[in-house]
């Protein structure tokens, strides 16, 4: 009997997948079974990604992709599918932020991060469902939200906005995608080191705001492993439109 969190015979696109959640979520998936398309911007970190996951058995392909390019997308997925097959599993991660206090970001702060995080997210996941929907196969769709889709902190604002939208969107595709087998939920991970935000969380400012949590401490990131294998897999089958903070009770300070 196939084990519910096995992904053998699936397809997944993951986006950002050259450093960060992107990456690893990639590498997950992998282990579990799916093939992989690594989509972003920095190609030869994608090649390395993708060696790292065929070395440890896995099947992937690597899909230079900016997905604050509308003309880019659909050629991306018929990378992919051209070289993996139909995709099944959607992981939007590209993301970007911008710190500043409201009244000092500029224009194009706002915008780079919107480009991103809402307007990137909403092209590749319309992408997909509409693959999927053509193909007949269903689907799961993940976008990675964030705790601050809940509530907020100070100094970014652009960040905060796009992702609460992003919940938003989650919810929006779950009701009209579920007619044909597609579900989408949302991760909203806490705080976890990576290249957008570990000099922040090396700062005297982060450092003090870690302190406030309940557990005291940043997540690692196979912590991420186990809700991500769920929403993404037949685990989750019963589950389309939910938005699950990984945060360590983090939310529960910030009230």
């Amino acid at each position: 009997m196939k084990h519910p969190f096995d992904l053998t015979g699936r397809t997944a696109f993951v986006t950002g997948a050259s450093s960060g959640l992107g990456r690893h979520f990639a590498h997950v998936l992998g282990k579990a079974g799916a093939k992989v398309a690594l989509a972003a911007r920095r190609e030869e970190r994608l090649i390395e990604a993708v060696e790292q996951i065929e070395a440890a058995g896995g099947t992937a392909c690597c899909v230079p992709l900016d997905v604050t390019d509308a003309s880019a997308i659909a050629p991306a997925f018929d990378k992919a599918e051209a070289a993996l097959g139909p995709v099944t599993i959607l992981v939007p991660a590209a993301g970007v932020t911008a710190r500043a206090f409201f009244t000092e970001t500029r224009e194009d702060q706002w915008r780079h991060v919107m480009d991103t995080n809402l307007d990137g997210v909403w092209r590749t996941c319309r992408e997909a469902a509409r693959r999927m929907q053509a193909h007949g196969t269903g689907g799961s769709i993940v976008i990675i939200a964030s705790i601050l889709s809940f509530n907020v902190v100070k100094g970014v604002s652009p960040y905060a906005t796009s992702k609460a939208a992003i919940a938003q969107l989650t919810r929006a595709m779950a009701l009209e995608l579920a007619p044909d087998d597609i579900r989408v939920n949302a991760l909203a991970p806490g705080y976890f080191s990576t290249e957008l935000n570990e000099d922040f969380l090396r700062s005297e400012a982060g450092l003090r705001l870690v302190e406030k949590f309940p557990m005291k401490r940043l997540g690692d990131l196979p912590e991420l492993d186990g809700p991500l294998l769920l929403l993404a897999s037949d685990a989750g089958s019963f589950m389309t439109g939910a938005v699950i903070p990984v945060d360590g009770g983090a939310l529960l300070s910030m009230s």
